[in-house]
């Protein structure tokens, strides 16, 4: 290689290197939440051991189901977290199931023969679910959970199913509007791949090699499902085709996964900002929401 070409090559370097350096640095922003929250005793414990290490994320509660009101004590004593309800229409393990908060004589067009919810969206369809039933049992979570004493910020919903169809994703939005509240993926938020079906032995590294691909620009959305492996937790089974077997061990993974050392120090190397929907309604405004394109 010649002088001169060297020469060219070193100032369209240092010219690059210099434009980059002039460029204001756009701050990656992440969204860690956590699903299923108040589902059982094991979840519960997991989120705590979360919260306690420091980690700012969103805590999304099934209010319909029985462990809701430990998970109301644990929330209220940390406040790196942003508490949405986790709209419930489906209750998916076998030998555990639960119903609706208004009673199943309130909606008999949500529930099976024995009273409680459907364990699958095909089967909850099936049976032709009434949209004004739909609307009652959704807004009596919400009630719920605002009555409990937590600060209550967004919605999401439980397998999608209170957005699988045009009318029911308006009934979401209309309890939305009423009470106040934000909607998870109403802010362009863009999803964070591979953690949820990752093999246990590589859901750290799924995780890290995701983290480490992320960009400036829209809020990314990592949703986790923790738990820890006990013997309860081992015994469920989701009644999902789709549903992971041994669930227990694929929960606890994500739990290592998040908190490990090498996630915490990606983190501050890149830079990442952690955000919630509370950070996310204070920033933005409830006007800044949109209904995703991709609709469930």
């Amino acid at each position: 290689m010649t002088a001169s070409i060297r020469f060219v090559i070193f100032f369209l370097l240092f010219l690059t290197q210099g434009a980059v350096a002039q460029e204001p640095k756009e701050p990656i922003e992440l969204l860690i939440r956590c699903d299923d929250i108040g589902m059982n005793h094991a979840v519960n414990e997991a989120t705590k051991q979360l919260l306690e290490s420091g980690l700012t994320i969103s805590t999304s509660v099934m209010f319909a189901c029985p462990w809701y009101q430990e998970a109301v004590d644990i929330l209220k004593q940390y406040p790196n977290t942003s508490v949405g309800v986790h709209l419930t229409l489906n209750a998916e393990w076998r030998h555990y199931r639960w119903g609706p908060v208004v009673g199943a004589a309130a909606v008999p067009s949500l529930i099976d023969s024995v009273g409680y919810f459907f364990p699958t969206r095909a089967s909850l369809f099936a049976n032709e679910p009434k949209t004004e039933e739909v609307e009652r049992e959704l807004r009596a979570q919400i009630q719920r959970a605002l009555r409990s004493g937590l600060r209550i910020d967004y919605l999401d919903y439980h397998m999608s199913a209170a957005v699988t169809t045009l009318d029911l994703r308006e009934v979401v939005e209309k309890l939305a509007k009423e009470f106040g509240l934000s909607i998870s993926r109403y802010f362009g938020e863009e999803d964070v791949p591979g953690v949820y079906r990752a093999s246990v032995e590589h859901k750290k590294d799924t995780l890290l090699a995701a983290v480490t691909w992320l960009q400036p620009g829209a809020v990314q959305l990592l949703v986790n499902h923790i738990g820890l492996e006990t013997p309860e937790m081992n015994t469920l089974v989701d009644m999902n085709q789709t549903g992971l077997p041994e669930m227990s061990k694929h929960r606890q993974a994500e739990l290592r996964a998040l908190l490990s050392p090498e996630f915490r120090s990606l983190l501050r190397e890149r830079g990442i900002r952690l955000v919630t929907y509370r950070d996310l309604i204070r920033e933005r405004g409830l006007g800044d929401m949109k209904r995703p394109a991709q609709t469930n």
